[in-house]
């Protein structure tokens, strides 16, 4: 059951967006990290039971974050947020085992989705 979810993304504004809307559905935001670097850092202090993770971010990027994550936990649920509909990068996540995307801007719908499709 996926209760505790780790959000990484280095715009403030969706970090804002998606805890509001879990919480509000009743998930509980276990951690927030700005790249990929914080978000390995937190995975591996909070083991979550779902990753957001943004692709386009400094330091490390979201599919860099993702492969290191799965190679330590490859059953780590990870729903990946992209304002980029490019079928390069999603061929690289899906070959990582991530097969749920979130199209930037999304809503409420999208989000409580895009979790039902990862249990």
């Amino acid at each position: 059951m996926i209760k505790r979810i780790l959000l990484v993304d280095d715009s403030p504004l969706i970090h804002n967006l998606l805890r509001k809307t879990l919480e509000k559905h009743g998930y509980e935001v276990a951690g927030d990290a700005m790249n990929g670097k914080e978000a390995l850092e937190l995975f591996a202090q909070l083991s979550p039971d779902l990753v957001f993770m943004d692709i386009t971010m400094p330091i490390v990027d979201g599919l860099e974050a993702a492969k290191a994550i799965k190679s330590q936990q490859p059953t780590a649920k990870i729903i990946m947020l992209s304002a980029m509909g490019d079928e390069e990068i999603m061929s690289q996540a899906k070959a990582l085992g991530i097969d749920i995307f979130l199209q930037k801007p999304f809503d409420d719908y999208k989000i409580i989705s895009a979790i039902a499709k990862v249990i």
